[in-house]
């Protein structure tokens, strides 16, 4: 989730939402991502491809027990996000509930454009499941935070263990910076901002927020997201309220399901390379080198206008990799990681959506049949 996530909530403009976030959840949105992704991929293959690269890849139990293993770090992760769902929400939804929303966040998320993030279709979804409004509202803005706050925690640790070339190949000395290296800066900048902005709010002075965000709902700059700022404005009290007054615990369980849920997501990458790149066994230290690029791409590709970084990530995977991959299987690599960590939610969301939609419905129709007919 992203530092611009900045969430569309239920207030006197619930319609208009709700009809964004079942745009969002349209599973013809699946087409234009995977169109662009391909298209990148068969782009790379026509240039970059090498057969003599692809020559070396034997399918030993050795490669399969590393994308065997690339798999289960994904579905992992997935539980990691369920269960912190699960504590945010004090236990409201049962386990294959929370796997399910859980796949349409994500699918809501890979068919936006990374900018923008899935938090609308996140509120809408916990709306739709019965949860209170000042619920979902912290569930949803608390998820926010502490996936900024794994990154502002995490980034700056690894950039003092290991230095720049944390970042990208070559870059040795701070001097070395480049522009994805000064992308990287900004955004972490933003982040740090953002989260120490939400934080503040949440458990300090949520009135002051409140009070900040008006005014800037005010700038002729900002007329367009007016209405989200306001609703913020209003949410930060009510999720103040509720997450000030939750044991230390449920911090703590959640921040460990968030970092579970991130190192899971960018391990997937290491076991990847270990699997398809001959030869090559890291040490510890290359594997923190491997998870912290992971860390710092994904920051690159936070702001990404296709929906999922479709494309983008692609294209830029083989760069950050230069030093472990050879460019002539990179994008190959690159395929298979985005196959599983991208494509598969595309095709999860595409076939639970429509089943979800239904239960909904039903649910709805059910009870004004009670409504109707108490007795």
């Amino acid at each position: 989730m992203n530092p611009k996530d900045i969430p569309h909530t239920p207030h006197n403009h619930h319609h208009h939402d709700d009809k964004s976030a079942l745009d969002n959840l349209r599973v013809s949105k699946v087409f234009f991502p995977i169109i662009i992704g391909i298209g990148v991929i068969i782009w790379m293959m026509s240039r970059q491809l090498d057969i003599q690269e692809l020559s070396k890849l034997n399918l030993s139990n050795h490669t399969l027990f590393w994308l065997f293993l690339a798999i289960l770090m994904y579905v992992t992760r997935h539980l990691f996000y369920a269960w912190r769902l699960r504590i945010m929400s004090d236990h409201a939804f049962s386990w294959p509930k929370a796997i399910e929303l859980i796949i349409i966040w994500e699918f809501s998320s890979s068919v936006s454009p990374t900018s923008v993030g899935g938090a609308g279709v996140a509120f809408f979804l916990l709306s739709q499941e019965k949860l209170s409004g000042a619920k979902t509202i912290s569930v949803v803005l608390y998820s926010m935070v502490i996936d900024t706050v794994f990154f502002v925690l995490y980034m700056p640790l690894l950039y003092i263990f290991l230095g720049p070339i944390m970042i990208r190949p070559g870059m040795h000395v701070f001097s070395d910076i480049d522009g994805y290296g000064i992308t990287f800066l900004t955004v972490l900048f933003f982040m740090m901002a953002y989260g120490a902005l939400f934080f503040y709010g949440l458990f300090i002075n949520p009135r002051s927020i409140k009070r900040l965000l008006i005014i800037l709902s005010r700038w002729p700059i900002l007329k367009r997201f007016r209405e989200d700022l306001r609703s913020t404005a209003y949410d930060i009290v009510t999720t103040s309220v509720s997450i000030k007054n939750k044991p230390i615990s449920f911090h703590l369980w959640s921040f460990g399901a968030t970092t579970g849920a991130w190192i899971t997501r960018f391990f997937a990458i290491n076991c990847l390379i270990v699997a398809l790149v001959s030869g090559i066994s890291p040490a510890v230290y290359d594997h923190l080198i491997i998870l912290a690029r992971g860390m710092a791409m994904h920051t690159i590709t936070a702001f990404s206008p296709t929906p999922g970084a479709a494309g983008v990530a692609e294209f830029l995977f083989g760069g950050f990799y230069s030093d472990y991959i050879p460019v002539g299987i990179a994008v190959l690599i690159a395929l298979v990681w985005r196959l599983i960590s991208y494509y598969s939610y595309l095709l999860a969301g595409a076939i639970i959506i429509p089943v979800w939609f239904r239960q909904v419905q039903k649910r709805k129709r059910l009870e004004k049949a009670e409504i109707v007919n108490p007795d």
